[in-house]
């Protein structure tokens, strides 16, 4: 795709100079991408993706149903027996993955763009997003060659060898709130390990998946190892869970669906399943926790970070009750600096929530939170802003939440915080495991003896000390409980994407 605006936009202005450079008319992709071409659905079905800060049409974009997973399982199957990227070298497949990453880094406006216009989030947000998406792919590609396998103990008569073999056809199922991130959080270990991947993006953000298909193709790997197949989770999702040519699962979304997809591996081939779901991650702080100033900005963007629209929020602040007052109030004031405005604006912290569904959700929830008792202490109310007219929704604290109020149990998905008092150290541990979830929880406190106590009691797939999501792909992201089995990044998750094989040798004596 080519365009006359900067190719470094820094103002609201450059961005959006580029912005309308991003059409289809220009070359902007919304067909499927199956077997190294851009194709219409099977049966010419198309929806609409619009841009939810201003109602705005971006494009039709292929509808994919059955009949197009079954053509691109079938080409995913021919492409990994084929051997042209399932028995390459691991030097081969690194070669290919550093110059996908090189081409993400040269058009990473562009495809930050793509998401900030496809599902709201703020532009200086997704290109965030897009160092973490390309740093995926370098982690990934760097790590297949250094990766050995084992040998066995054995006696002299004998030699056992275990391997490290892929998996075959990976259908990868992910979100929309961090739409290319986590394409490559699933497509680059999967890819590395010499899978063949057919990558479902959300229908409400496929748009910088179908773009980073054209860069797959320019990088160099071979036919129908990669493939895009835009749709909707119950018709082209479903049909990819329920497929006997699929051997494994990825995905990343809400436990409903999650559970959904476990049921169709065990009606078809029990294909492995690797699910990161939803979250309610408790956020501990504790009265001995120095800069009460800096901690309550970090537990604001804890959850208003992209619009509350992230699995691992801090949506419950658990605060100790001697500080309780004075913390709330800078958590506040932080909240208050933490306003939406156009996504394309560098300076807006917040965007637009995803869609007209989510919106409403969330403001049903900020209702039923009132209704239960809890303290409206800020927000709780959609907003208007200048120049926009999108789905908006500020900043929204409530306090004096108790573990019997939906606000409190429930995944909510918005900037809704709900807040939490506690006397002492078990009754905190109590209300942060009292829970379906476990993705994530943070502990802020000074006293290493109750950092060591309370880190190994917290049910949860990671947990945070005196920062709140401070991480990188060097260690794995999954979570326990309903939040789900699966963990993305380092390379525990290139052994996800692999299968051992055992080979025993009895030798000549």
């Amino acid at each position: 795709m080519t365009h006359s605006t900067p190719s470094n936009p820094v103002t609201h202005a450059d961005w959006q100079a580029l912005a309308e450079h991003l059409t289809v008319e220009a070359g902007l992709e919304a067909r499927a991408y199956i077997d190294d071409t851009f194709v219409d659905a099977a049966d010419g079905a198309t929806f609409t993706t619009l841009n939810p800060a201003t109602g705005e049409t971006l494009a039709e974009v292929a509808s994919c149903d059955a009949a197009d997973a079954e053509t691109a399982v079938s080409v995913a199957r021919c492409a990994f027996e084929s051997g042209a990227w399932s028995r390459s070298s691991p030097g081969e497949r690194k070669a290919v993955l550093l110059r996908l990453a090189d081409l993400m880094e040269a058009h990473k406006h562009e495809l930050a763009l793509l998401d900030s216009l496809d599902m709201g989030k703020p532009v200086s947000s997704a290109m965030g997003d897009m160092a973490g998406a390309i740093g995926c792919i370098r982690h990934h590609a760097e790590s297949i060659d250094k990766l050995y396998g084992e040998i066995a103990p054995t006696g002299e008569e004998s030699l056992g060898l275990v391997l490290r073999e892929p998996l075959g056809v990976v259908a990868s199922i992910v979100p929309w709130n961090f739409p290319l991130m986590m394409t490559a959080w699933k497509i680059g270990p999967a890819l590395a390990a010499g899978n063949s991947v057919i990558l479902k993006p959300s229908e409400k953000s496929p748009l910088s998946a179908l773009r980073l298909a054209q860069l797959t193709r320019e990088a160099g790997l071979p036919r129908g190892v990669f493939q895009v197949l835009p749709g909707f989770g119950h018709t082209v999702g479903k049909a990819l869970a329920l497929s006997m040519g699929v051997d494994c699962l990825a995905f990343t979304g809400s436990t409903g669906v999650g559970k959904q997809l476990m049921q169709y591996a065990g009606q078809s081939n029990l294909k492995k399943v690797f699910l990161e779901c939803g979250g309610k991650s408790p956020n501990l702080v504790f009265a001995d926790c120095k800069d009460l100033d800096r901690v309550a900005e970090h537990a604001a963007a804890a959850i208003f970070h992209n619009q509350g629209e992230v699995c691992i929020a801090g949506s419950r602040l658990l605060v100790e009750n001697s500080i309780r007052e004075r913390f709330v109030g800078k958590v506040l004031a932080a909240a208050e600096r933490m306003q939406p405005g156009d996504p394309l604006d560098p300076a807006s912290f917040m965007g637009a929530m995803v869609d007209q569904t989510q919106y409403q959700r969330v403001l049903d929830y900020i209702r039923q939170g009132v209704e239960e008792g809890a303290t409206l202490r800020a927000g709780g109310q959609a907003l208007d802003i200048e120049g926009a007219k999108g789905l908006f929704i500020g900043p929204t604290v409530f306090d004096g939440v108790t573990d019997t109020m939906a606000i409190g149990r429930e995944e909510i998905f918005g900037p809704v915080l709900a807040v939490f008092g506690f006397d002492t150290e078990e009754e905190a541990v109590r209300l942060a495991n009292d829970s379906d979830y476990g993705l994530a929880a943070g502990l802020w406190s000074q006293d290493i003896d109750r950092i060591m106590r309370v880190t190994r009691r917290l049910r949860s797939g990671q947990v945070f000390v005196n920062n709140w999501a401070d991480m990188d792909q060097t260690v794995p992201f999954g979570g326990v409980k309903q939040s789900g089995n699966g963990r993305d990044k380092s390379h525990h998750s290139l052994e996800e994407y692999s299968d051992l094989k055992t080979v025993w040798m009895t030798l000549a004596t």
